[in-house]
């Protein structure tokens, strides 16, 4: 039998299951291609927050790296969190030689405003590894901590997206989840603009939405997709699987990866 087409999340792992690796691999395996990972961080996290984060040496996560890239070979690349600066350099080195799309959620804080990146590691995402993308997925809260632009609505977000592609990714997706009305999301690369809208579902269960969304991208693309059609199919994957989300501890619960099987 014919592989499917190999995703590489590098990112940290939710011992709660709702975002991060977990959630990446979930998302990979839930669109049919196959999921591998680079670990780069452990947390104590539950649907209440993160109750500790210890990031992996810069060795252990070239390795892992490495091991997957020299032998078995990857079709697209998710980051996620990189949580120091040295993690940072490390993982924009290691994808500056590897030729495929690469999709870069610039995840600074948790769904419940835990701290995932050092201050620190700002200028190093903004200077190594946003040049590396060919999709940078930040939501509004990460779109001030790289650029300084406050969104307030969809208008605004073409500044936004214009601020991130001065870091040079191929193309910004700006998401305008943080907003009231429609969920709408801005995907340019500075002159083709698209818009991507979905009903706002009234599920307070969104754990996982950033990791998923942009994991969908990656999954997309390494199964040939250009990036508007892989933003398109991710936002319908991600839109259902936030509808229907699930209750699951005493806090916020996941979004549901495996809707589209129930």
């Amino acid at each position: 039998m014919t592989a499917p087409a190999r995703v590489l999340t590098v990112a940290g792992s939710d011992s709660g299951g709702g975002a991060g690796i977990q959630a990446d691999l979930k998302t990979m395996m839930a669109l049919g291609t196959h999921g591998m990972s680079v670990l780069t961080a452990v947390t104590a996290q539950n649907s209440l927050g993160v109750q500790g984060a210890w990031e992996l040496p810069a060795d252990a996560v070239r390795a892992q790296f490495r091991s997957v890239v020299d032998d078995i070979g990857v079709q697209a690349v998710k980051t996620g969190m990189l949580a120091t600066a040295e993690l940072v350099h490390t993982v924009a080195e290691l994808l500056t030689g590897v030729a495929v799309p690469v999709v870069v959620d610039p995840v600074g804080v948790s769904k419940h405003g835990d701290a995932l990146l050092a201050a620190s590691a700002l200028d190093a995402v903004r200077t190594e590894l946003l040049p590396r993308a060919t999709v940078a997925t930040p939501n509004l809260d990460e779109v001030v901590q790289l650029t300084g632009v406050r969104v307030t609505s969809p208008r605004e977000m073409r500044e936004a997206a214009d601020a991130v592609l001065r870091y040079g990714p191929r193309w910004a997706l700006i998401k305008g989840g943080h907003l009231s009305g429609e969920a709408t999301d801005l995907l340019t690369d500075g002159h083709e603009e698209h818009w991507l809208r979905a009903p706002r579902h009234p599920n307070r269960h969104t754990h996982g939405t950033g990791c998923t969304l942009a994991s969908a991208i990656a999954a997309e693309l390494a199964k040939g997709a250009d990036v508007p059609a892989a933003a398109a199919a991710a936002k319908d994957y991600v839109t259902g699987a936030i509808a229907a989300g699930f209750a699951l501890g005493g806090g916020i619960g996941p979004v549901d990866h495996a809707w589209r099987r129930r």
